[in-house]
């Protein structure tokens, strides 16, 4: 079987040679369940777990363990690891990380990659620096305090001797690894990596062709498939006719798929695939296909009809979720503005569209998909397959674009069911018109604002409504209001120096998959709220810099108390990540300068 991919895949045979069976080298492994210091699983075959490994060759093997789709994550995690552990950039290789829960999460998205992993990840580095320095200490017989890791080496303090990684590997892997918390980190002031500029590693691979993305992957006797899936959501198939479509060639069988039950999850929407040789015939005998569909409840839905809907129910009283001083009652015509705004559904249009390829056999169901989560393609392949998730491997490769579309693993679902049907390796191609009709759309939404102004032309009052069907519908039935998390995304949280505050969300029910989109629901109350202070700024005959100003308030640490609300702040403690008015407001000085 030939496979291309874009990630380094680190076999049982290439871990003992680089590693030490075979020659010499460090690949230091942990048994911590969470955050081992050094590598979580590379290969299930293989004697040691990978996240730091250096080999007789003297390369240092890196692995990130982040999804890669243009932001530059296979840079910036080895960029973190390097620094610590004092290594040559131009030795580095970067090793992309598999399925894993050792990792922790692997979900790439919520800017959370250097946020949230930047510490362990120093902590990871300086635990091998550490380990070669005391290597070196040993072979030459002194204290670890008289030598020092440097620019690829070890070096002795009293003398000119120095040792490379390469040279030290060996003997620093049979070391015990000292405690994370034990280790000493570097001063900023000696960042050689860190906060530098670095070419992203994939970048040559792009330039040239030979990135491997998912739709470059190829498997000796691989299928391709092409699904028809559902017209609306809930639908089903009631007949097919293939005939014409098998009479094309290339076709090898044309599969129906069952609609799920329940709410959509990441499952496989269901509908008819056709199994081809080659994508075109593929494509093209789905065109051939006749099928009719069942009825669903979703069937009447109307996007505009619906838009009109929301815009009457914003306009009506509906659930309070933030109450900050009294009620307004009254709101004289002459100094009350009012506005309401719309965001039709969105599709996230990425270059690449979802692809995945699955090779299911008796031992278990390899994937390689351009995936924002590997660890939950892993668990809903495993069960859609009735497997265990250790038996389901996931190869990442280079995304094409992801924003939050390829953290949903419904159409690596669809590869592995149909490899497992076929008993053959299946690659499921979506088509950009099949991710704009079936995808999962960020949700349309209507936002109702309205402000009392005083006699000194200052707001005093603010009342806000907002509706939008709810990502929570696409993991439970039933859902009928936004989520807090959801109002929490730049509706509830805006921190306004006002004498009343009264936000309210309203029903809005979901009749298709919602999902999050880059931003998530900042997309729709960003664009309302700043299009309302621009609004009030022309009211008041203001710079709407000055009116931001005026309506952020004094600088302060805003936590939202007694105001009938608990503030989530995208999971992190505001105590480490506070909502801080004097950064914004030093925003909107940064702004102005610029502006000047």
């Amino acid at each position: 079987m030939t496979t291309f991919t874009a990630v380094e895949n680190i076999s049982r045979r290439n871990v003992l040679k680089l590693f030490g069976a075979v020659g010499g080298g460090l690949a230091l492994g942990g048994t911590s369940l969470v955050w081992s210091p050094m590598a979580l699983a590379q290969d299930k075959q293989a004697l040691m777990n990978l996240f730091v490994a250096i080999g007789e060759d003297n390369k240092v093997y890196l692995t990130c363990h982040r999804s890669e789709m243009g932001q530059g994550i296979r840079t910036g995690i080895p960029q973190v690891l390097a620094d610590e552990l004092e290594a040559d950039w131009d030795k580095v290789v970067v090793v992309q990380g598999l399925a894993d829960k050792r990792y922790g999460s692997q979900n790439t998205d919520g800017s959370r990659s250097i946020r949230k992993h930047y510490h362990r990840m120093r902590q990871m580095g300086a635990t091998a620096r550490t380990m070669l320095e005391q290597a070196a200490a040993d072979k030459w017989k002194v204290p670890v305090t008289e030598v020092y890791a440097k620019a690829h080496k070890v070096h002795h303090k009293g003398s000119n001797k120095s040792l490379s990684y390469g040279e030290l590997a060996l003997a620093a892997s049979k070391l015990t690894m000292p405690e994370l918390d034990k280790v000493t980190l570097k001063p900023e002031s000696e960042f050689v990596h860190i906060g530098k500029s670095h070419t992203i590693v994939d970048m040559d691979a792009m330039l040239t062709g030979k990135a491997i993305y998912g739709y470059d992957i190829k498997l000796d006797g691989m299928l391709y498939a092409s699904i028809t899936r559902p017209p609306v959501l809930g639908s089903d198939v009631v007949s097919v006719d293939d005939a014409k479509a098998r009479k094309i060639a290339g076709v090898v069988d044309i599969i129906t798929l069952p609609v799920p039950k329940g709410a959509p999850l990441f499952q496989a929407l269901g509908g008819v695939a056709v199994i081809a040789t080659n994508s075109w015939s593929a494509i093209e005998a789905r065109k051939a296909l006749a099928i009719t569909w069942s009825e669903s409840v979703n069937d009447s839905h109307d996007s505009d009809v619906y838009l009109k809907g929301l815009v009457e129910r914003v306009k009506l009283p509906g659930k309070v979720i933030r109450q900050l001083g009294t009620s307004v009652t009254d709101w004289p015509a002459e100094h009350t503005l009012s506005a309401v705004y719309t965001v039709p559904y969105l599709t996230h249009a990425m270059m690449e569209p979802p692809v995945a390829t699955a090779n299911v056999t008796a031992d278990g169901c390899e994937l390689w998909a351009s995936s924002q989560t590997p660890q939950s393609t892993q668990q809903n392949v495993a069960g859609a397959l009735g497997l265990k998730e250790e038996q389901v491997k996931v190869n990442v490769t280079l995304l094409g674009g992801g924003f939050g579309r390829k953290s949903k693993p419904d159409f690596s679902v669809e590869a592995a069911i149909l490899s497992q049907k076929l008993n053959k390796p299946v690659k499921v191609c979506w088509s950009r018109e099949d991710e704009i009709q079936n995808g999962y759309y960020h949700a349309i939404s209507a936002q109702m604002y309205q402000a009392k102004i005083d006699g000194n032309s200052m707001p005093t009052a603010l009342l806000a409504r907002t509706g939008f069907p709810s990502i929570s519908s696409t993991f439970a039935e039933g859902v009928e209001y936004p989520s807090d998390g959801e109002l929490d995304l730049g509706f509830s949280d805006v921190p306004l120096a006002l004498e009343s505050i009264q936000l309210e969300s309203v029903k809005a029910k979901a009749h298709t998959r919602i999902g999050w989109m880059r931003s998530v629901c900042n997309i729709q109350h960003a664009f309302g709220i700043g299009s309302f202070v621009d609004e009030l700024a022309v009211k008041t005959n203001k710079p709407c810099v000055q009116m931001w100003r005026e309506l952020l308030g004094k600088p302060r640490i805003e936590n939202f108390e007694n105001q009938g609300f608990k503030y989530g702040n995208y999971g992190e403690e505001l105590a480490d990540h506070p909502v801080d008015v004097g950064r914004y407001l030093k925003v909107l000085d940064t702004l102005e300068a610029a502006l000047a």
